[in-house]
Order: C-alpha cells, then sequence, then structure tokens
C-alpha cells in the first residue's frame, strides 16, 4: 500500500497539492482528513470527492503531517487502499448515546468483514470516551483492534465534528473498518507521566463529570493541591487547567491510564473529564512534564518497533493538553516518533486518545500518544 501526505491552507492549495502527488500515476482510495474547525470543510470534500476518494475526517486544533505541525491549516494522509478491503461509517450518537452507536458501527463492521479492525474517532465536546471503547468491545469482543481518538478544535470548547464526503456530524462516531486479514491495524499509547504523592479516593463523580476527592468539592481540592485558583470557565481558564492538573487513575490488575480535564462546570462547581473515573476510585497526581516524558514516549515506541518494524503508513493522536503541557518540544517528540519508521505520517492534537497499552488491553486515555500503524499484508 502507498502512501502520501498533503497539506495546505484552503481548497485550492489542497487542489493542487493533490494533483501534484497523483502525477506520478498514484491513485488513492481514502483520505484521512484532519482540518482545524473554521477551515472549508465542504470544498475540500468536493476535490476529493471529484477524484473519487472515500474521506474519512474530523476537526482538529494544531495538527500535523511528517513531523511538522501545522497552523490553520489541512493535512490529508492519502492511501491507495484496495477499496474492498476498507469502509467508512457513520453514526450519530445524540439520540440513543454514543456507547449505543459504537455497538452498531461493530455490527457493521462485522457484517463486512469477518474480521473487521477499527479506526474510530467521535466529535462532541463532552464526550466520555470510554463508551466508544466498551460499545466496540460488546460487537466485537475484547481482542477487537480500536485506535483514534476525540475530535478538537483548539480548546475553543464550542464544536467538534467528523465528517465523509457527504455527511458532517457535531454528535457523530466516524470509523474507516479494515479488513484486519487484509490490512494491519497495530500500534501502541504512551504517555510517559510519573505520579506522585498519595492516592485519592473520588467520592462523588458521575461518568466523566467529577465532584469531590476525598469528600472534598473538587474546586477546592484544585485550589489546594494544584495551585490553580480562577476557575471563572472562560477559554484561558480551563486550557490552564488541561495542562496543569491531571490525574492518574489507578485500577487493580491493569494499566493505570491518565486523565485531563476539559472544564470547570461553572453551575455546578464540577469538572467535566475526558474519560470516565468512576465513584469510589482511587486517582494520584502527577508531575508536570519534564524531557523524561518524553525520553519515556520515544523509548517505548523504539522497542514496539522490534515487534512492528515495517509500516506504509503512520497515524498519530497526541493530546491537545500534552501539546500544552510540553510546549515546543511536543515537535521533537512527533518528528522522532515519525523518524522511528520514516514513512508518511498525519496527525492532530485530540481531546483524547484510543488505543493499546503495552501488553495490556484497548483504552480511551487522556495526556497520550496513540500511534496507528497501517501496513498492507
Amino acid at each position: 500500500m502507498k502512501a502520501k501526505t498533503i497539506k495546505g491552507k484552503t481548497a485550492e492549495e489542497i487542489k493542487t497539492a493533490l494533483e501534484a502527488g497523483m502525477a506520478d500515476g498514484f491513485v488513492p482510495t481514502v483520505a484521512i482528513v484532519f482540518l482545524e474547525a473554521d477551515i472549508e470543510h465542504k470544498e475540500i470534500c468536493d476535490v476529493l470527492s471529484e477524484k473519487e476518494i472515500q474521506v474519512f475526517g474530523c476537526s482538529t486544533g494544531s495538527n500535523f503531517t511528517d513531523g511538522e505541525i501545522e497552523s490553520n491549516s489541512v493535512v490529508i494522509l492519502l492511501l491507495d487502499m484496495d477499496r474492498k478491503h476498507f469502509q467508512v461509517k457513520i453514526k450519530n450518537w445524540e439520540d440513543g448515546g454514543l456507547k449505543k452507536a459504537a455497538e452498531d458501527i461493530g455490527v457493521l463492521g462485522l457484517e463486512a468483514f469477518s474480521k473487521p479492525a477499527f479506526l474510530i474517532i467521535s466529535g462532541g465536546v463532552a464526550v466520555d470516551g470510554d463508551e466508544i471503547v466498551d460499545g466496540l468491545v460488546n460487537s466485537c469482543g475484547k481482542n477487537v483492534t480500536i485506535f483514534g481518538g476525540l475530535a478538537a478544535d483548539s480548546f475553543k470548547m464550542i464544536r467538534t465534528y467528523v465528517f465523509t464526503n457527504d455527511q458532517l456530524s457535531e454528535n457523530g462516531l466516524i470509523a474507516l473498518v479494515l479488513d484486519e486479514e487484509k490490512i494491519s491495524l497495530s500500534g501502541m499509547a504512551v504517555g510517559g507521566w510519573r505520579p506522585v504523592g498519595t492516592d485519592y479516593i473520588i467520592t462523588r463523580s458521575n461518568g466523566n463529570i467529577l465532584y469531590s476527592i476525598n469528600n472534598e468539592p473538587v474546586l477546592q481540592f484544585i485550589s489546594r493541591y494544584g495551585g490553580i485558583k480562577d476557575f471563572s470557565g472562560d477559554r484561558m481558564a480551563n486550557v490552564y487547567l488541561s495542562a496543569n492538573f491531571q490525574l492518574q487513575l489507578q485500577r487493580e490488575n491493569k494499566h493505570p491510564i491518565m486523565r485531563a480535564p476539559m472544564y470547570v462546570n461553572p453551575a455546578d462547581h464540577s469538572i467535566v473529564f475526558a474519560g470516565n473515573l468512576p465513584q469510589g476510585s482511587k486517582v494520584r497526581l502527577s508531575m508536570l512534564p519534564g524531557f523524561d516524558v518524553i525520553e519515556t514516549t520515544l523509548k517505548d515506541f523504539d522497542e514496539f518497533k522490534n515487534e512492528q518494524p515495517e509500516a506504509d503508513a503512520l497515524i498519530l493522536f497526541s493530546c491537545a493538553g500534552r501539546q500544552m503541557s510540553l510546549g515546543p518540544y511536543a515537535s521533537d517528540e512527533i518528528n522522532r516518533i515519525k523518524n522511528t519508521w520514516d514513512v508518511p505520517m498525519a496527525g492532530f492534537f485530540s481531546f483524547g486518545e484510543i488505543g493499546r497499552v503495552e501488553k495490556g488491553d484497548t483504552e480511551f486515555h487522556n495526556m497520550t500518544c496513540s500511534l496507528a500503524i497501517l501496513k498492507e499484508k
């Protein structure tokens, strides 16, 4: 399978780049499209549809292609995958819920292929990404291959969406369903964060909405332990919260996972997280990142290359909070991941990530790099 990346700031620039990419006889069948939320998505889809290219896309904040972080732009990974080996499915979850939409997509995947694998993204701002994993596992079993994340909008927290050639949904779930007998989808989710201090108990929560820790209102807890005083609920306050207050969820006999706050709900003083924080569970605070976070992440990916030495293309879902915390070093991390396999790569800074941890299950994560590796068998 051949892959190429293109980028541009307008539909006209994308059209020019696409024609240049196809000039050598390359005929892409699917385009993985990441575009900033305010860019002309319909015009870009029209450009791709004219070439009969299937679109799998979502809104982003910053995105990247082949290691370069792009702002106010569109990045596209083009693949010449055999049309018999993939399908794109999109489901609205506003009525039946996100978990039910994921279950439905799982059923559609099983109808299409005996062994489906899923590259999946959800729109929506206050999304509990655990429901995506739970829904697909319910339909396809524990060993189903899933990688993906949550669409973004540069921390505006207003509108994220997913789209295909002729459909856009702010409350939708989109999946690139692959025939895993023909196309390998592998990868790993790596965080590199280290917890500090003692365990705390989630004493009141509802799914991904957190009210109290150790019977202390969560905003009061953050004020004491996280050094965050401004809970006005405006955009910059939420950005600062996401970048500086991370919880590591401890699970018995399972890999711990990160949980990052999305925004403060001023109506009831709760905090909406991107993933589930079950009442009664244990959490620990995490250190602000340093070079060791990046080095740990890269070391884990270097070791994974021994298991998956070959790739046709890479797709990287890196947490938007990670970009805020790592600053300019996020670019170095992305470049070095890309260079590990040295094949075309596209990705974006997401509001949550889905991927398999080392020697573990597929999970929904925050503050993590989830790398999806595509290889034609």
